[in-house]
C-alpha cells in the first residue's frame, strides 16, 4: 500500500518522528520481554528464539533516530520490524509477531511512558516540599499578615502559611502515586481486544517490563483511558494549587508589599530601568505551568465522547500532547521549588506590617469573652466599634474608647489599661494563643513540620524504590533475553 502525499506529511511522518523521540526504547523492550516469554512458554522454539534475539541486539537505535521518513513503512513499529526481518529473514522475524498485536503493544509503551512521566513529577513535588520545609524551619516564629477576600486579615506565621502548601502538596503526592499504581499494570497479551488461544505468560512479560502486574481485563486493556485522564486530572489538580501558590509569591514580591527576594540568579533586570529587579523565576513558572494545565485540559477534551475501544484520538496523536503536559508540569515544579530554596523572607517587614490595619481585634473579641463573660456577638460589636472611634478620635487612647464603646453597647464599660490593650493587639500574642491542632503557634507548626518531614522521608523512600524497581526491570530483561 503506498499512503497519499498528503497523508505521510500531516499524519504519518509526525507520528514516526514522535514515536522515535517517545517510543523507540519501550518499543524494543517490549520486543525482547515478549520474545523472552514466547521463548519459556515453547511457543518459538529456541534457536528462532535465539535468531530473533541477535536481530534485535543489530537494531541501532541511535541509526533509527537519523532515519528520514519516507512513507515506505507505515509507523515506527513496521519500520523496526523491516529491520528485524532484514536480520534474519521473514520466516523468522514473523514468528515475534505470535499472539500480539499493534494495539496492546501500543498501549504498553504508552504505559510505560506515562509512568516514567508521573515519577518525574512526582520527583519534583518532593524536591518542592523539601524546600518549603527548609524555608518553614527558618521562619517558625516570623509573623506576617495573612488576608481573606483579598484584605489584610489575621496574623500567622510564615512556617504556618508554608506549612499548608506543603499538606496541599502531600495530597498531590498521594494522588499521583495512586495514579502511578493504576498506569503500571500491562496491557501486553491482550492482544487486538480479546486475548489470544495462545497459551502465553502476562505476569512473565508485566515483570520484564517493570510492570505490578498485568490488566485484568483484556477489552479494558486496549479501551480504557481512565489511566490516563487520573494521571492528567492529578497533575491539574497540582498545577492549580501551584498556580496560587506562586500568584501570592508573586505578590509578595513587589515594592508594594517587598515581604520576598528571590535570590539573584532568578531575577532579571530591565532594559531601560536600572531599578528593577523582576522576579521572572516565578512568572515563568505560573506561566509554563498554565501552560501545562491548558494541555492537561486538551488531553481530556481529546478522549471526550470518543468510542469505548481501540481508537486513533487515544494513540499517536494524543500522546505527545502528554508528555508535553507532564514536561511542562515538571518543569514548573522544578523551578519553583529551586526558586524558593534562595528565597530570602524579611521579617522585622512582616512582622510590622502585621501589626497595621486591626489584623488582631479577633484575639481581643476573646479576651472578652474569657475574661468577661460576654457573648462573642456583643464582643465583636465591641471591638468592631475600635476601628470607627479610633479614626474619628485620633488623640484618645484605646483603654478610653473600648470603655466608652462597651458602656454604649452593652451597658458596661470594660476596663483594660493600655499595656494590657498592647499585649492583646499584639501580632505575636495573637498566633502565641492559638495552639489549635494546626493552628499557627510555633510549637505546633514544629509538630506539623516534623510531621511533614516524616512523610516527605516515606513518599521519598516509596519514590526511589519505584524507581529502583524499573531499573532492576531493564536488567531482568536484558539479563534473560541474553540468555536465550
Amino acid at each position: 500500500m503506498r499512503f497519499a502525499p498528503e497523508y505521510i506529511t500531516y499524519v504519518l511522518n509526525e507520528n514516526f518522528e514522535d514515536a522515535k523521540a517517545l517510543f523507540l526504547a519501550p518499543l524494543i523492550a517490549i520486543h525482547y520481554a515478549h520474545l523472552v516469554m514466547l521463548d519459556a512458554r515453547g511457543i518459538v522454539p529456541h534457536p528462532t528464539a535465539r535468531a530473533i534475539r541477535d536481530a534485535l541486539d543489530s537494531v541501532s537505535p541511535a541509526d533509527v533516530q537519523r532515519v528520514i521518513y519516507d512513507g515506505t513503512h507505515e509507523d515506527l513499529f513496521f519500520y523496526i520490524d523491516h529491520l528485524i526481518v532484514s536480520a534474519c529473514g521473514e520466516d523468522i522475524a514473523g514468528r515475534l509477531h505470535t499472539a500480539r498485536s499493534r494495539n496492546d503493544i501500543d498501549m504498553t509503551m504508552y504505559r510505560m511512558r506515562q509512568r516514567e512521566f508521573v515519577l518525574g513529577l512526582l520527583g519534583a513535588t518532593l524536591e518542592l516540599r523539601r524546600s518549603l520545609l527548609e524555608q518553614a524551619d527558618r521562619h517558625r516564629e516570623t509573623v506576617f499578615a495573612v488576608h481573606t477576600h483579598t484584605q489584610r486579615a489575621q496574623p500567622t506565621t510564615v512556617a504556618h502559611y508554608l506549612l499548608a502548601v506543603v499538606e496541599q502538596l502531600e495530597r498531590d503526592g498521594v494522588r499521583l502515586r495512586g495514579a502511578y499504581e493504576r498506569t503500571n499494570q500491562s496491557p501486553l497479551g491482550a492482544c487486538a481486544i480479546t486475548g489470544t488461544g495462545f497459551d502465553i505468560d502476562r505476569q512473565l512479560t508485566a515483570d520484564l517490563l517493570g510492570f505490578s502486574g498485568p490488566t485484568r481485563n483484556t477489552y479494558g486493556s486496549i479501551a480504557t483511558v481512565d489511566y490516563l485522564l487520573e494521571s492528567t486530572s492529578s497533575t491539574s489538580v497540582m498545577l492549580v494549587g501551584l498556580g496560587r501558590f506562586v500568584q501570592d509569591l508573586l505578590l509578595w514580591s513587589t515594592s508594594e508589599f517587598d515581604y520576598v527576594h528571590l535570590a539573584d540568579g532568578f531575577v532579571q533586570c530591565s532594559s531601560i530601568m536600572p531599578q528593577k529587579r523582576n522576579p521572572v523565576a516565578l512568572e515563568h513558572g505560573r506561566a509554563i505551568g498554565s501552560k501545562a494545565l491548558g494541555q492537561a485540559q486538551a488531553v481530556m477534551i481529546s478522549v471526550h465522547n470518543t468510542p469505548f475501544g481501540d481508537i486513533v484520538d487515544t494513540e499517536d496523536d494524543l500522546q505527545p500532547l502528554v508528555f508535553t503536559m507532564f514536561r511542562d508540569a515538571t518543569r514548573a515544579v522544578k523551578l519553583v521549588a529551586a526558586a524558593m530554596r534562595g528565597a530570602q523572607f524579611d521579617p522585622r517587614r512582616l512582622e510590622a506590617r502585621a501589626a497595621e490595619g486591626w489584623t488582631t481585634l479577633t484575639e481581643l473579641a476573646d479576651t472578652l469573652v474569657r475574661d468577661r463573660g460576654i457573648p462573642f456577638k456583643a464582643a465583636h460589636a465591641v471591638a468592631g466599634c475600635l476601628v470607627g472611634e479610633s479614626q474619628h478620635a485620633p488623640g484618645r487612647t484605646l483603654s478610653d474608647l473600648l470603655a466608652d464603646a462597651s458602656n454604649r453597647l452593652i451597658g458596661t464599660p470594660l476596663v483594660y489599661s493600655d499595656a494590657e490593650l498592647a499585649d492583646i493587639l499584639s501580632p505575636r500574642h495573637f498566633v502565641d494563643v492559638r495552639r489549635t491542632y494546626g493552628g499557627p503557634c510555633p510549637d505546633e507548626t514544629a509538630s506539623a513540620a516534623a510531621a511533614s518531614r516524616g512523610m516527605l522521608d516515606a513518599d521519598q523512600a516509596w519514590w526511589t524504590v519505584a524507581k529502583d524497581a524499573l531499573r532492576e526491570a531493564e536488567q531482568r530483561l536484558a539479563e534473560r533475553a541474553s540468555r536465550l
